[in-house]
């Protein structure tokens, strides 16, 4: 039905032209840009070099790297490069979409990439039409009004979320933008409002507790209501509301290096987005009690610590969630410490399946369990089987502040419930946790029994991960009691435990988007048995004695993720 409506929106009128001269709000990478240019294409994982072929030429098939291409988030890379070659690029590879696809054709032709392709297209109006022939020109405007026309016609179809905070935000864009489609624009507006209603929820957050899919959401309703305001109309209350209520909520998911926290698929966002999205919104800064999301956030000195402390997503939200209950992520300054391992989502199903396990992430979990467990047949993909009771409270001292949290997710299998209290200093400079694996109702002792007897009564194994971000460099240390961790900028934490659990510094990976493989580093374990109905295991991790409070930290990052190369 996207493509039939699609084939019947190309007999519309094309647009008459732009109502004011559009400004660009997306933001690109510049070394993308170049590395475009230069006919190195990278989408989703997928690398071809292909110097002498147009981007629609390379023979990419996998999903996500399609989607990648036809939605054109690529052209805000070639305009961030900005010269002649990557115009001439840009001019060229859009004349040939419109050529090849512009029918109805191909992939691209979903309400949800019709929108973010639509904010492209109008974003960077001047940078595809400068020096154009009158040919070139009045086929990118009958395209955008096809492609105005069939939004305003499928957006009901795109799924709630992302999906259609996007096809609505591009159907108001054109609509404000283009000359004979103003019609559309108070039914998307009033259609946007609908959706934030019904998918921001009171606290700010999400259906999907993605914090990069909340960046998302964020960014297009500011841009939706920078429009409308531009064009002299006021957006919704229930509009201008869901942008109130996200923009605390994003400032407690990031970290000291203004990145995002890494749960549920999200990844840290595109570099300078999130600042850019916050200063754009013009919600003055605040502090919001209680969880975030459901995450909640400790923070002294330059440390943040970001802990997911809530139910995991359930039915389709939970589609690429992740079974993170009680992991958490260290950053000090510009330094991550401790971090997820990501999502494996542009590497392939293996990757994607691994990513979402406990054990790829910085908690306990039960050996060869994860807290939440997959469902069957077409269910697969969800997470059926999740912790329902997840506790938590902020513990407050003269000394720091902290957090205790639990879940049942090992209840059933081994009647164990795990409860984690992290104590962050009041500087900063060090986190005092304690995870306790334990029988906390009576019901819960015959399943625990069962799970032994099982085992012979040689115990039930469990391992406690950290792990380490690629940068940091780790070392055994103090006869094998220890860790040291050398940081970029210079600082050194050291990991220290009580000695009830065996320590280990073992193989991880680092699932980045825009890598063409994982990266590899370090992950730190302690395992151990539970052999009774309460097991508990104390470790530290702290500042190194002369590792100074501040440091002037001047390393230089590799930030365009395209070493590989």
């Amino acid at each position: 039905m996207n493509r039939f409506h699609a084939h019947r929106a190309s007999y519309a009128a094309p647009a008459a032209g732009f109502v004011s001269q559009p400004e660009p709000r997306t933001i690109g990478r510049f070394a993308r840009g170049r590395q475009l240019c230069a006919g190195n294409f990278l989408f989703a994982g997928s690398l071809v070099e292909a110097p002498e072929h147009s981007i629609w030429d390379l023979g990419i098939a996998e999903p996500d790297a399609v989607a990648e291409m036809h939605g054109f988030t690529w052209l805000d890379d070639l305009a961030a490069a900005g010269d002649a070659r990557a115009q001439q690029r840009a001019q060229a590879w859009t004349a040939d979409w419109i050529d090849r696809f512009g029918n109805g054709r191909g992939a691209g032709w979903t309400p949800d990439l019709t929108g973010r392709r639509l904010i492209r297209w109008i974003n960077h109006a001047i940078f595809l039409l400068n020096a154009q022939d009158p040919d070139a020109s009045d086929g990118y405007y009958r395209s955008l009004g096809q492609q105005t026309v069939f939004l305003s016609r499928r957006w009901r179809t795109a799924s709630h979320g992302v999906p259609r905070f996007e096809a609505l935000t591009g159907l108001i864009y054109a609509g404000l933008s283009l000359i004979g489609m103003e019609r559309h624009v108070t039914p998307a507006v009033e259609a946007l409002a609908e959706e934030c209603k019904g998918q921001i929820d009171d606290e700010g957050g999400i259906p999907t507790r993605n914090p990069e899919e909340l960046l998302e959401v964020f960014t297009l309703l500011t841009w939706a209501a920078h429009a409308l305001s531009e064009a002299g109309r006021r957006a919704p209350q229930e509009h201008i509301a869901a942008i109130d209520r996200i923009a605390p909520t994003l400032r407690a998911l990031r970290h000291a290096d203004g990145g995002l926290a890494r749960f549920h698929g999200g990844g840290r966002g595109l570099e300078g987005r999130l600042d850019h999205a916050l200063a754009s919104s013009g919600v003055r800064p605040a502090s919001r009690p209680g969880l975030a999301m459901g995450f909640a956030r400790l923070s002294a000195g330059r440390t943040t610590l970001i802990v997911d402390a809530s139910t995991p997503p359930g039915g389709g939200a939970s589609r690429w969630a992740h079974a993170s209950t009680l992991a958490f992520e260290l950053t000090s300054g510009r330094r991550p410490l401790i971090v997820n391992c990501g999502s494996g989502r542009q590497f392939g199903a293996e990757w994607t399946r691994a990513g979402r396990a406990t054990a790829s992430h910085s908690t306990l979990a039960m050996e060869g369990f994860s807290s939440s467990r997959f469902g069957t047949g077409s269910a697969s993909d969800l997470l059926v089987d999740r912790p329902r009771d997840v506790r938590m409270r902020y513990n407050a001292d003269f000394g720091g502040s902290g957090i205790v949290a639990g879940h049942e997710g090992y209840v059933e299998t081994h009647g164990l419930t795990h409860v984690r209290e992290l104590d962050l200093s009041e500087d900063g400079r060090g986190l005092a946790g304690e995870d306790t694996l334990a029988t906390v109702a009576d019901g819960d002792k015959p399943a625990f029994d069962r799970a032994m007897d099982a085992v012979k009564l040689q115990g039930l194994p469990f391992h406690i991960r950290f792990h380490l971000h690629p940068d940091v460099d780790a070392e055994i240390d103090m006869g094998g009691a220890a860790v040291s961790l050398a940081l970029k900028s210079g600082e050194i934490w050291v990991f220290r435990h009580d000695g009830t659990a065996k320590l280990s510094l073992q193989p991880s990976v680092f699932l980045e988007k825009g890598r063409l493989k994982p990266r590899a580093t370090k992950q730190i374990v302690l395992s151990a048995v539970a052999l009774q109905y309460s097991t508990r295991i104390r470790w530290t991790l702290a500042k190194a004695q002369h590792t100074p409070s501040h440091v002037r930290d001047l390393e230089r990052d590799d930030s365009e993720m395209m070493a590989e190369q």
